[in-house]
C-alpha cells in the first residue's frame, strides 16, 4: 500500500455526474475508501453521486484519481466536482439512503445485457438462481424500462412490489456483494415469475394458464417447436417468436402481423450459430457480445456469380452453383440454410442478435436453433408492454403468450446497428443506447424537441445534456401517437424538465408539429434537412461552417415543395441552400412513395413529355394498364395531385423502377435497399453523365442569389441506354451510385468548404456512405457521418435541439429582438 506523508486530516466533498447509478458505483466507492482507510459517506441523489470523504490529503488525492481510473465498467463519468473543507471527524465509511431533493440531472442507464457472472449462475444446477429468468446484478439487467423516477432506487422501480427474501436482502445490503443495491435483485423465492397462457379468445383480456414458472417456458418451447407463434414478454416489451427455419410459420407470422416483406430479426443461440450463417468481423462480434446487445446487420454467407438480367430485366444469380432468381433466392452456408427464405427476402444481409436477458438465454439454450424475434405489434403500431394489452392487440397474431408479472414502465425496442468504414453506425436507437445523452459544450435552456413524423424520437435538454428517447416509430396510427405523447410526458417527468420552448419540424401536417404548437405557444420550427445536418454536427461536436449533404425521401422545404436532395452551407444557426437536384413530379403524391413506377413516370415525363406514354418498352410505362396511363398522363400534364420534389430518395426509387428491379414497395426504402444489394463485390469506377447549371432564384424570395441545380436527365438517359443494351443490374446500380457520389464531390468542389456532413436516410446505404467518404477524402475534404445517432429521421430531434440552441444564442449574442425567417435562416419563432 502507498505510504502517505501529509498527515493533516482534511474533508473532501465530491459530486460525480454521469451514468453512475445502477452500475455498482456506490459499492465501488465504499471499497475504494476502505482500502485507502478513509472515512465518510456516499449517497445517490437526483444529480448524481454525492461523496464526503475524510483523511490525509495525499490519500484523498489518490482517491480522486482512482475513481476515474478504476470506475465500474458500465459507468460513465461526465464530471467530478471536488472541494476541500474542514474535517468533521468521521469514524467509518457509510453508504447512506438516497437524497431525493433537487433537480434531476443524473443519467439513467439503458437496459443492460446479462453479465457473464449472472449467466454462469443461471446455468449452474447448484446455484439458487438456476434457470431463473429474472437474474441480475449491479452489472446487468433492466434499468430504463423499469424506472419510474430518479434517483435509481428500488422504491422508484417496478420491483417495489416484490419484497426481497432474507437471502436476497443480505446480498442487497452487503457492500462487498455484486448485488449490493442492485435494484431489480430477486430470486425464485421472492421475484417475478413466468406464466404460459393459451386459449386466448377474442372477447378475453387473458387466457387459460397452461403452466407457470420454468414449466411455462418449457411449454412455450414445445409450442415454438410445433410451429406456433409465441408472444413473449421480454425486457422492454413483447417479441413475436417463431422458428426461423420454419417457412410456413414465418409466412403465417408475416400475414398476421401485416408485414409483407420487411426483414425480420433473428435471435441465434450462440455466436458460432451466427457465424455459420453470416460473415462476422471482429467489430461486429464485439457488438453482438456487447452490453448493448443490439441487432447487428450482417452479410450472409453466400456466393453470387454470373449476375445477369432476365428477359424482364430482373436480376438473375447463381448461388453456390445453382441458378436462382434474385427474388426468392435462399442463402446457403455449407449446404442448406437454417433460415427460412421469407425471414429476409431479397436481402443479402441478416439482422442477427444474441440472447440478452436470462429469459432469452434459457429459451435459446432449450431450443438450440434460431428464432425470429420481431416486435410484438401490428405494423405501424408501438410494441406491447402489458400482458393484458398484448392479449387484446396480439390475439389475432400469437397462438401462445409467455408472460411475467414484472411491470414494464416504457416500451423499448431492440436497437439496430451496422458497421460502416470500421465504425459502428446506429440505425435504430433504443435498448442499450437510450436514454444516454449527447453532451453539449455549453448549458442549454430546457427544450423539448418532438422530432419528425417517421422513425420518431423526442429529446429534452437538461444542463449540458440532450436526452434522446428510445425509438417510437412512424406516427401513422392512434396507438403510435399515444405512445409518442406518453414518451414526451415520461421524458419530462424522469429528468424533471419543464421545457421553456418546444422545437418541431416545419411540416404543418406532422402530428409531432401539431402537438408542439398545442404544447407551447413558443414553438421553434426547424427545416427538416437542416435538422439532419445539425444532428450530425452535434454528434461530431462540430462548430463553425460546414457543407451539409442532406439526402432523404421527404422533407418540407422553405418553398413549400418536397425537398430531399439538398446541399446546405451552415454554421448550425442558419443555412443557405447552395445546391439541389432538378425537380420532378410525384404523380399520386404519397402513393408514389409506395410505387416507384409512379416516381419513375414523374421523372421521365420531365424528359419525354406526353411522348413518354407511347414508350411501352420502358419498364415503368409497361407496369401500368392503358387506362392507368391515361389518368397519369392527365395528372402530370395538368399538375393535379403531382407535387414537385427534389428528393434523392425518390431518384433512387425511379432508377429501381427503370431497371425493373422494383415497381412497388411494401416498406420505406425497399427499392433503394434492393438497388444497393444488386451491387456485386467487384468494384467499378464508371459513372453516368450529369449536368450542373446555375439557376437564378426568384429575387423576391431569395434575394437574387443563384442555386446550383444538378440535372439528372443525362444520368437517366444513360441508365435507359444500359437497360436497352442488356447490361447487368449490378453494373447499372454501381454506375448510378458512383454518379451520385461524383455529384456530391463536384458540388463540394464548387462550394469550397473543407468539412462535409453526410446525413439523411440515403446514407443508411453502406456502399453510398463508404464511396462518398473515400472520394471526398481523396479530394482533400474532411467528411463526417453518423455513428451513435441514426442518419435517418431518428436523429431529427437532436438536430432540432442543436439548431434551435445555436440560433437562439446567435439572437442573444446580437441582442436581436426577433429571429427572421428569410433566405438563409433555418427556423421561425411562432408566437
Amino acid at each position: 500500500m502507498r505510504m502517505y506523508t501529509n498527515h493533516q486530516a482534511q474533508r473532501m466533498k465530491c459530486t460525480v455526474r454521469g451514468a453512475v447509478q445502477g452500475v455498482g458505483f456506490r459499492p465501488f466507492v465504499y471499497r475504494l475508501a476502505t482500502d485507502l482507510k478513509l472515512h465518510g459517506w456516499v449517497a445517490n441523489s437526483p444529480q448524481g453521486v454525492f461523496i464526503e470523504v475524510e483523511g490525509e490529503k495525499d490519500a484523498l488525492d489518490d482517491f480522486l484519481l482512482r475513481i476515474e481510473r478504476e470506475k465500474p465498467p458500465r459507468s460513465s463519468i461526465q464530471s467530478i466536482e471536488s472541494s476541500f473543507l474542514d474535517p468533521l471527524h468521521f469514524t467509518h465509511f457509510d453508504i447512506l439512503e438516497s437524497n431525493h431533493e433537487g433537480q434531476r440531472t443524473a443519467l439513467v442507464l439503458p437496459d443492460i445485457a446479462t453479465c457473464p457472472e449472472c449467466l454462469s449462475e443461471i446455468f449452474n444446477p447448484s446455484n439458487r438462481r438456476y434457470l431463473y429468468p429474472f437474474t441480475n446484478c449491479t452489472h446487468c439487467g433492466p434499468r430504463y424500462s423499469i424506472i419510474t423516477s430518479l434517483p435509481y432506487d428500488r422504491t422508484n422501480t417496478t420491483m417495489s412490489n416484490f419484497e426481497m427474501c432474507d437471502e436476497c436482502a443480505r446480498e442487497y445490503e452487503n457492500p462487498l456483494d455484486r448485488r449490493f443495491h442492485a435494484q431489480p435483485n430477486a430470486c425464485p423465492s421472492c421475484g417475478p415469475h413466468l406464466e404460459c397462457w393459451i386459449d386466448v379468445r377474442k372477447d378475453s383480456f387473458g387466457g387459460v394458464m397452461e403452466a407457470e414458472h420454468h414449466a411455462a417456458l418449457s411449454k412455450s418451447v414445445e409450442h415454438i417447436r410445433a410451429g406456433e407463434i409465441v408472444a413473449l414478454k421480454g425486457l422492454g416489451g413483447f417479441h413475436l417468436v417463431v422458428d426461423a427455419g420454419n417457412e410456413d410459420a414465418v409466412e403465417r407470422l408475416r400475414q398476421r402481423k401485416r408485414r409483407e416483406a420487411k426483414p425480420l430479426a433473428v435471435m441465434f443461440p450462440s455466436l458460432d450459430a451466427i457465424k455459420s450463417q453470416c460473415e462476422v468481423s471482429e467489430l461486429e462480434e464485439r457488438l453482438l457480445n456487447s452490453a448493448e446487445s443490439p441487432i447487428v446487420l450482417l452479410k450472409r454467407t453466400m456466393t453470387i456469380e454470373n449476375c445477369s438480367l432476365n428477359v424482364d430485366n430482373s436480376p438473375c444469380r447463381t448461388v453456390n452453383g445453382q441458378h436462382s432468381m434474385f427474388n426468392g433466392q435462399r442463402p446457403m452456408s455449407n449446404g442448406q440454410s437454417e433460415i427460412a427464405e421469407s425471414v429476409a427476402p431479397n436481402n443479402p444481409y441478416l439482422g442477427a442478435m444474441l440472447p440478452y436477458t436470462p429469459l432469452h438465454h434459457i429459451l435459446m439454450r432449450e431450443l438450440g436453433f434460431p428464432i425470429v424475434a420481431t416486435s410484438g405489434n401490428l405494423s405501424d403500431e408501438p410494441i406491447c408492454i402489458d400482458e393484458h394489452e398484448a392479449v387484446e392487440r396480439l390475439k389475432g397474431i400469437a397462438d401462445v403468450f409467455l408472460v411475467h408479472n414484472r411491470r414494464i414502465v416504457r416500451h423499448v425496442d431492440d436497437s439496430v446497428v451496422r458497421v460502416v468504414l470500421g465504425r459502428e453506425q446506429v440505425l435504430r436507437r433504443a435498448r442499450g443506447y437510450a436514454p444516454l445523452p449527447i453532451r453539449l459544450k455549453r448549458e442549454a435552456p430546457p427544450l423539448l424537441a418532438v422530432g419528425a413524423h417517421q422513425k420518431n424520437t423526442v429529446a429534452v435538454t437538461a444542463g449540458c445534456n440532450v436526452f434522446m428517447s428510445q425509438h417510437i416509430g412512424d406516427l401513422e396510427t392512434k396507438e403510435a401517437y399515444t405512445a409518442f405523447v406518453d414518451v414526451v410526458s415520461s421524458m419530462g417527468n424522469l429528468f424533471d424538465v419543464q421545457p421553456e420552448i418546444a422545437v418541431a419540424d416545419m411540416h404543418p401536417d406532422y402530428l409531432s408539429t401539431q402537438f408542439a404548437k398545442r404544447y407551447d405557444s413558443n414553438v421553434v420550427q426547424i427545416q427538416h434537412h437542416f435538422a439532419h445536418v445539425a444532428s450530425c454536427m452535434a454528434e461530431n461536436e462540430l462548430d463553425g461552417q460546414v457543407l451539409g449533404v442532406s439526402w432523404d425521401g421527404t422533407g418540407y422545404g422553405l418553398d413549400g415543395t418536397i425537398w430531399g436532395g439538398e446541399f446546405l452551407l451552415t454554421d448550425a444557426s442558419s443555412f443557405k441552400r447552395v445546391a439541389t437536384i432538378r425537380e420532378f413530379s410525384l404523380p399520386g403524391g404519397a402513393q408514389a412513395v409506395k410505387e416507384p413506377r409512379r416516381t419513375a413516370l414523374g421523372l421521365l415525363y420531365e424528359i419525354f413529355g406526353d411522348a413518354l406514354f407511347d414508350l411501352k418498352e420502358l419498364a415503368p410505362v409497361a407496369a401500368f394498364s392503358d387506362s392507368e396511363r391515361s389518368i397519369l398522363r392527365h395528372m402530370l400534364s395538368k399538375g393535379i395531385n403531382a407535387p414537385r420534389t427534389t428528393s434523392m430518395g425518390r431518384l433512387f426509387d425511379a432508377v429501381a423502377s427503370i431497371t425493373n428491379l422494383r415497381q412497388r414497395v411494401s416498406f420505406e426504402g425497399q427499392a433503394a435497399m434492393e438497388l444497393e444489394f444488386a451491387i456485386r463485390d467487384e468494384r467499378i469506377n464508371d459513372s453516368y453523365e450529369y449536368l450542373p447549371y446555375e439557376y437564378l432564384i426568384e429575387p423576391a424570395v431569395k434575394g437574387g442569389e443563384s442555386l446550383l441545380v444538378v440535372d439528372w436527365a443525362p444520368l437517366i438517359a444513360g441508365v435507359i441506354h444500359d437497360v436497352i443494351s442488356g447490361k447487368q443490374i449490378s453494373y447499372m446500380s454501381q454506375r448510378f451510385h458512383n454518379t451520385v457520389v461524383e455529384i456530391l464531390v463536384d458540388v463540394a468542389r464548387r462550394v469550397g468548404e473543407e468539412r462535409v456532413i453526410l446525413t439523411g436516410g440515403c446514407f443508411q446505404s453502406r456502399y453510398l456512405t463508404a464511396r462518398a467518404v473515400e472520394r471526398l477524402t481523396r479530394e482533400g475534404f474532411r467528411p463526417y457521418w453518423h455513428q451513435r445517432v441514426p442518419p435517418n429521421d431518428g436523429g431529427i430531434a437532436l438536430g432540432q435541439v442543436f439548431a434551435a440552441l445555436n440560433a437562439l444564442r446567435r439572437r442573444t449574442d446580437s441582442d436581436e429582438a426577433t429571429v427572421s425567417v428569410q433566405s438563409e435562416n433555418v427556423f421561425e419563432l411562432a408566437n
